[in-house]
């Protein structure tokens, strides 16, 4: 009985646990750069897009498996059309506003075929892929362009200043970044507490105590030790802001709303959620309206990040988010997968991208890396699946 719990254990932490051993390689094989506070930092910033699109990415795959592929071009496009408006001497929130926009109508776009033509979803994006890249090449003339309104670069990740500022004046120590770590540590305590109370009183089944209380323990630590290191150089980046607003909201959706319920139930079984009275095509189409929309904000930032728009820029990301939500859980057949894994997932990649350039790993044998762990991410679900039948 004992054994069958720590296997399931195990079994539920795996991504977790290879994360850990991950860090600790590269921190022995970096002499310890791998957590110098400004490679935490830059870990963050660089792959601020990986996080948000990934999390647009899980709720097309909760849906059956399915995959978005243009969303490296949808961010190229949008990031244009952003970088344009704003080279003529437009308001950098009306960009802003057009990007979100266009980046939602794009979605929509593809989401009406695949929900309702029922175009299949890799063949939708694959042309969307093409369409959108040409599109942005049309937008930029094929040249780049500079995007140099500080504002919009402070509030979306680019520039020397784009962080927030230490309102409590701690000098070499951000005491604003340390006090906001503290503050979410005890949050995050007082709601698992909360929860765990919650549960006992409506007589539904919770975890060990001993377990809970050392998981919690663990994850505060971790938060409040990342802050620390942040602390350490300029403080709280604003992309982790984005970031952190847009998990917080689509774990909530996922988990609390009936759309969310909804995204797992078809992926779990599309015929017995039809007949149930669900309509599954809204179920397609919010999936990729909302990837638009987040393809959007991933736009904002990468131009924000780069200080500019290139017909080059996007290429690869699409594959990046994939693999960041397989890699943190998510079934390839769809129905399985959480905002939580995919973090774990996306950071996973971005520690091993890091780890490797630190070390000075040629460019081609990183994606020949990045390639197995994706594929071993993929056997291991597809082992479990077969263990369950």
């Amino acid at each position: 009985m004992e054994q069958g719990k720590i296997t399931a254990s195990l079994k539920k932490y795996t991504m977790v646990i290879a994360l850990i051993l991950v860090i600790a390689f590269f921190y022995w094989s970096t002499e310890g750069k791998i957590l110098y506070a400004q490679n935490i930092n830059n870990l963050i910033s660089q792959n601020a897009y990986v996080f948000v699109l990934a999390t647009g990415m899980l709720l097309c795959i909760l849906t059956g498996g399915n995959i978005d592929l243009s969303v490296g071009s949808v961010v190229c496009f949008v990031g244009g059309i952003g970088a344009v408006i704003m080279d003529r001497d437009m308001s950098p929130w009306a960009a802003v506003a057009v990007m979100l926009i266009v980046g939602l109508l794009v979605g929509m776009f593809q989401g009406f075929w695949i929900a309702y033509v029922k175009v299949p979803p890799f063949i939708a994006t694959l042309a969307g892929m093409y369409a959108f890249r040409g599109l942005s090449n049309v937008v930029l003339q094929g040249y780049a362009v500079s995007v140099s309104n500080t504002t919009f670069l402070n509030v979306f990740g680019g520039g020397a200043d784009c962080y927030l500022p230490d309102f409590l004046g701690g000098g070499s120590l951000n005491m604003t970044c340390l006090a906001g770590g503290l503050l979410i540590a005890a949050l995050y305590i007082f709601m698992t507490l909360r929860s765990r109370i919650r549960k006992k009183t409506r007589g539904y089944a919770t975890e060990p105590f001993a377990g809970e209380l050392v998981k919690t323990a663990l994850i505060s630590a971790v938060i409040i030790w990342l802050f620390y290191k942040l602390a350490n150089y300029k403080g709280i980046p604003s992309a982790l802001i984005w970031i952190a607003l847009v998990l917080l909201v689509y774990a909530y959706i996922t988990s609390r709303t009936t759309i969310g319920r909804y995204l797992y139930a078809v992926g779990g079984n599309e015929k017995a959620t039809r007949l149930s009275g669900v309509d599954t095509k809204k179920v397609y189409f919010f999936a990729y309206a909302n990837m638009g929309l987040l393809a959007g904000l991933a736009g904002i930032l990468t131009i924000a990040r780069a200080a500019s728009a290139q017909p080059t820029y996007g290429q690869g990301y699409e594959m990046d988010a994939i693999a960041a939500c397989f890699i943190g859980g998510a079934s390839a057949y769809g129905g399985v997968g959480s905002v939580v894994g995919m973090v774990v997932g996306a950071t996973l990649m971005g520690v091993i991208n890091q780890g490797m350039s630190i070390m000075g790993m040629e460019a081609n044998y990183q994606k020949v890396v990045k390639g197995l762990v994706l594929l071993i991410a993929i056997i291991f679900d597809v082992m479990s699946k077969k263990e369950k039948k």
